[in-house]
């Protein structure tokens, strides 16, 4: 099996959230189990810099406004896994991130960049390739890469496609004037085509054009194909409900093991918990909380926006420290909720402490530290941080929502609540205080949840099994 897998974000060269997650490890995982599979990433400054050797490897003719494009060869920091390189200098060496400049603003011409992505994915699969190598199947995930099957089908090229959403939020929306420098027909901008409430879209691109369609979790899947997480494309996803799979993600089970964690000052298992109180210490020491074992110690890592559901939590702070708990929070997002949670950390000094930014270190030894871990996201189409948090024995209690609706089960291995508002988050954290105290069965709850496997060999044997009935 050889598959092109196309992405604009990996880790450890680049990363905004969790695709670059996915990216960097479901292509090393399928590999793992035979599959060859090969990365397409554009040539960003930190990608070029933090990736060696990389040799040139042939010139890309074809591309949107392109004459000639370097396509770079290299692998994937850490690994054997083929990563080709799109050195298109004009597109893609400027300051800032992938989408978003210095300033935080989007580039003016992400549509034409990120068409120059899915037009070279698109040649790498087609008779055209100046490769030695095709793929059978083309992976191609979120809206970035969303024109590429659109552009196998206009070339009139057969080889399957299968477009991943890893964010339905993110569409990649832009004005019906750009459609010429895409070197897309007129007809591909129709209600069957890319056209979405009067703009383009590159995401519903892919998800009209690609053979097969997917997405990070079952219960997102199903969410997905009605309102309001159907963010208007749920008509189409409905539509082509027979071709579309929810594959949870996985996690990396070598980084995230609190038995040799670096990052973490004692080390422990499901076998032997005991350590795992050292781990609270060295918490609370850290973020200025008070030095006190017998409290319940809630951890929380997310971006601080409305999705995550941070105003939920500020809605039953007082709650909890008025029951004898701690509060840890590490992120940042809208300025408006970091004000909100440094406004809380001053008002329950030694009970609340944030760190506003991110520091991966802090992260492990908030999933290590804390007793149990919020995620009260309005929706989550997977998530990863409730993964971690079972692994490292930290309960979970979560919305009932995407993935985590998938990997959390209520009573048996953490806490679950059906509605994204302060008065059922407060319910569920009423139970999980009262289970608290009685050690015995907190103790269950922690070692079921450290039984549980989100490797990422299960999700790249599901990915195997898609690409098979593909072709």
């Amino acid at each position: 099996m050889k598959v092109l897998f196309c992405t604009s974000e990996v880790v450890p060269l680049v990363k905004t959230g969790g695709l670059a997650d996915v990216s960097g490890a479901l292509p090393v995982a399928l590999g793992r189990i035979g599959v060859d599979c090969r990365v397409l990433l554009p040539g960003y400054p930190q990608v070029l810099e933090n990736t060696a050797p990389l040799e040139f490897h042939c010139d890309l003719t074809g591309l949107p406004g392109q004459p000639t494009a370097r396509l770079l060869r290299g692998a994937l920091p850490g690994s054997d896994t083929c990563l080709y390189v799109l050195d298109v200098p004009a597109a893609y060496d400027r300051p800032g991130g992938p989408y978003q400049d210095t300033q935080g603003e989007d580039h003016a011409d992400n549509a034409w960049r990120f068409a120059l992505l899915a037009k070279a994915a698109a040649l790498l699969a087609s008779p055209l390739s100046p490769l030695g190598w095709r793929p059978r199947v083309l992976h191609c995930n979120d809206w970035p890469t969303g024109l590429a099957p659109a552009y196998l089908h206009f070339m009139g090229v057969a080889t399957p496609s299968l477009m991943t959403v890893h964010n339905l939020a993110y569409q990649g929306i832009f004005p019906r004037e750009v459609l010429p420098d895409l070197e897309l027909p007129p007809e591909s901008f129709s209600i069957d085509g890319v056209e979405y409430y009067g703009n383009l879209s590159l995401l519903k691109a892919g998800l009209y054009y690609a053979g097969r369609l997917s997405t990070v979790s079952p219960t997102y899947a199903r969410e997905i194909q009605r309102s309001p997480l159907g963010m208007g494309l749920e008509g189409l996803l409905a539509s082509r409900a027979g071709e579309l799979t929810g594959i949870l993600n996985g996690i990396d089970s070598v980084e995230w093991d609190p038995a040799a964690d670096p990052h973490l000052s004692c080390a422990y298992s499901a076998r032997d918990l005991s350590d795992k109180r050292h781990c609270k210490q060295a918490l609370q020491a850290r973020m200025g909380l008070q030095a006190d074992p017998d409290a319940p110690l809630f951890g929380l890592i997310a971006r601080m926006t409305h999705q995550k559901g941070l105003d939920l939590v500020l809605d039953v702070v007082d709650g909890i420290v008025h029951r004898g708990g701690q509060l840890v929070l590490l992120g940042t997002g809208d300025a408006a909720i970091e004000r909100a949670v440094r406004d809380t950390c001053a008002r329950h000094p030694g009970r609340v402490a944030c760190l506003i930014g991110y520091d991966e270190a802090l992260s492990h030894q908030i999933e290590a530290g804390a007793d149990a871990f919020l995620m009260p996201s309005r929706f989550e189409p997977c998530g990863l941080n409730q993964m971690y948090s079972l692994r490292y024995g930290t309960v979970p209690i979560v919305h009932a929502t995407g993935g985590l609706a998938d990997t959390v089960e209520d009573g048996v291995t953490g806490f679950v609540f059906r509605e994204p508002s302060a008065h059922a988050l407060w319910l569920a954290l009423e139970q999980a205080l009262t289970l608290y105290a009685d050690r015995a069965a907190w103790r269950r709850l922690m070692k079921n949840g450290m039984q549980q496997d989100f490797s990422w060999q299960n999700s790249a044997q599901s990915y195997l099994t898609l690409y098979r009935g593909m072709v």
